[in-house]
């Protein structure tokens, strides 16, 4: 059980993130800030993690006899008791001066910090997240508790940062490869995991949907810890009728989310069908790395034309996951078995890339000068400078002039030659393009862009123009022209 105090300013959706973890509604939750003020207890559990829940009032910078001054003594009695603290905050506001005044606390305490940037669906967040890096505690994971995204990352973050007071977490060493086992009813995933730890650990047969629950299995490979979880079926949703069947449902999607590698099981006879596109997108959405097995090979006649002819609809069809691994494969008999689990490896490695800085920055310049940013309204976008700031998967921050005018296919041909360049098939992929701040934005100083078309500019008066006014004596010299008469000169007087 691992003890955990969600910590922040107020409002910045601490109680959210507690009912989320606790899987029920426990804390009220508002949007107006101060809602929660005493501490409040709760037990959950996230992945294979159980977890014990602190939450905590918005945090004030104050030290007098106020109410506010009582809610941060409470809230530093929660950072005394926890193992891990969540230090939560706003992505779209991004940091605050209050923030800034909690971190140094928490450095103070010296607690393991778990920095979550909250409300961070879409991309509204992006530009918070990056300032998090201010704060000192690393990388933030991107969640958002209202809409359930981002847990994966969060229990990864969390189990990293526990300390190992357990015994059989010490004794263990690493954790665990956590590989989720799913695909359509009656693909073959229970056989499968049965061939791969060589006993008859789950039920199989004919009949669709003897797997209900997620199952988790314990297995060794190669002296590695493997921890496969074979789930129920997953069939269109329209086709869910059942109470029984959605929750089943659920906890498939739930395996996905914890898991560190995805191994999608299709029947050969048939696969790449419109479920299998879905079930392949929704574990690219989630940043998992991903395995494509076409079981039942057996059954296969003329099996390197059909090997083939998967790999170019797997090309086609999901082009996000372009290079991922594709094995094909018999667990009743055997045959394509021992090829599995390295193509796993393989995946879960590239997963967790970390590409050097200058190596990124040459690539950079090698794939503008090979094809240059396109011209959007007459100008052109300039990359500049690019980083990765986390793995697992592998993101990536982009700075450019004119960031938010660079087109999507850009951005794709931006993703596809990093895999090409540093071998990182299949993997998915996250690019941010950023703009650089402008120094002149906020600037109190004169404008110096010239007037629009179109306006005219007020001369100070006393100074002459630059160029002849028609009053001066060379005007009165030259011939009247044609349009001497017309708008505002000055009627000739009669002659006498």
């Amino acid at each position: 059980m691992v003890r955990i105090a969600i910590v922040g300013r107020p409002n910045v959706g601490k109680s959210t993130l507690f009912n989320r973890l606790a899987g029920r509604r426990l804390a009220l939750v508002d949007d107006r800030p101060g809602v929660t003020r005493d501490r409040r207890f709760g037990t959950g559990r996230l992945g294979d993690l159980d977890l014990e829940l602190i939450d905590t009032a918005g945090f004030e910078d104050v030290t007098d006899e106020s109410l506010e001054a009582r809610m941060r003594a409470q809230t530093e009695r929660a950072l005394d008791e926890a193992d891990v603290v969540l230090f939560v905050i706003d992505a779209r506001e991004g940091v605050t001066s209050l923030d800034e005044a909690f971190a140094a606390l928490l450095r103070r305490r010296g607690k393991p910090v778990v920095l979550v940037a909250n409300k961070a669906e879409g991309h509204a967040g992006d530009a918070g997240a990056l300032e998090a890096f201010s704060l000192g505690f690393g990388a933030p994971v991107e969640i958002s508790a209202e809409h359930g995204e981002g847990l994966g990352e969060l229990y990864e973050a969390i189990d990293a940062a526990r300390p190992a007071s357990e015994a059989a977490e010490a004794e263990a060493g690493e954790a665990p490869l956590r590989i989720a086992i799913v695909g359509r009813p009656n693909a073959g995933k229970s056989t499968l995991v049965n061939a791969l730890i060589g006993d008859q650990r789950l039920l199989t047969g004919p009949e669709a949907g003897i797997t209900r629950d997620a199952i988790s299995v314990d297995w060794d490979w190669q002296g590695r810890r493997v921890r496969l979880v074979d789930t129920a079926g997953l069939r269109r949703k329209a086709r869910v009728n059942e109470a029984l069947e959605k929750l089943s449902t659920q906890d498939a999607i739930r395996a996905i989310t914890f898991a560190e590698v995805v191994i999608l099981v299709m029947d050969a006879t048939h696969p790449f069908e419109t479920q299998d596109l879905q079930i392949a997108d929704l574990v690219e959405r989630e940043g998992r790395a991903l395995v494509f097995v076409l079981a039942k090979w057996d059954l296969i006649e003329e099996p390197a034309t059909r090997l083939a002819a998967c790999s170019e609809t797997a090309e086609r069809m999901l082009p996000q996951l372009r290079g991922a691994p594709l094995v094909a494969l018999s667990a009743e008999t055997g045959r394509g078995l021992e090829r599995l689990m390295p193509a796993v490896a393989k995946a879960h490695a590239d997963w967790s890339t970390k590409v050097k800085t200058s190596d990124l920055n040459t690539w950079l310049r090698l794939a503008v000068e090979r094809h240059p940013p396109p011209m959007v309204a007459g100008k052109r976008v300039r990359p500049k400078y690019i980083a990765q700031t986390k793995a697992r998967p592998p993101t990536f921050v982009l700075f450019a002039s004119r960031a938010a005018a660079m087109p999507d296919s850009y951005r794709r041909y931006l993703i596809n030659s990093i895999r090409q360049s540093f071998d990182l098939p299949g993997v998915p992929m996250r690019l941010t393009v950023k703009a650089g701040a402008n120094p002149y934005a906020d600037s109190a100083g004169p404008s110096r862009r010239p007037p629009a078309r179109g306006k005219s500019v007020r001369k100070p008066p006393g100074k002459p123009s630059g160029k002849p006014s028609g009053s001066g004596p060379s005007s009165r010299k030259s011939a009247p022209s044609r349009s001497a008469g017309r708008g505002r000169s000055r009627p000739r007087a009669p002659r006498s």
